[in-house]
């Protein structure tokens, strides 16, 4: 999935639009992290097999959407990295000329 991904996010975004959605993909991070780590709590109290098992699935879901989040701020810092790139090169262009 995030091999098809890469290849898409060749194109520019708008480094205002890029912004956003740094923060809402930080914001999200956060969330995920209380999920996983309520998750962690539950599996550690007394549950019944079925509560387990729930807890467990939980627990996996939450891995999974922090590992999709990853990839999302990955693509997110290479367009940040690219508007940089893009920035210096246009700097260097004007000092020698």
């Amino acid at each position: 999935m995030l091999a098809s991904v890469k290849m898409e996010h060749s194109k520019k975004l708008d480094p205002e639009i890029t912004a956003q959605l740094r923060k809402l993909a930080h914001d999200l991070s956060n969330s995920i992290e209380t999920v996983i780590q309520a998750s962690y709590l539950l599996n550690q109290t007394k549950l019944d097999a079925q509560s387990k098992k729930w807890a467990r699935m939980i627990e996996a879901a939450a891995d999974e959407a922090a590992h999709i989040n990853r990839g999302i701020r990955e693509v997110l810092r290479s367009q940040s990295s690219k508007s940089q790139a893009s920035s210096q090169e246009k700097t260097a262009k004007r000092r020698a000329s």
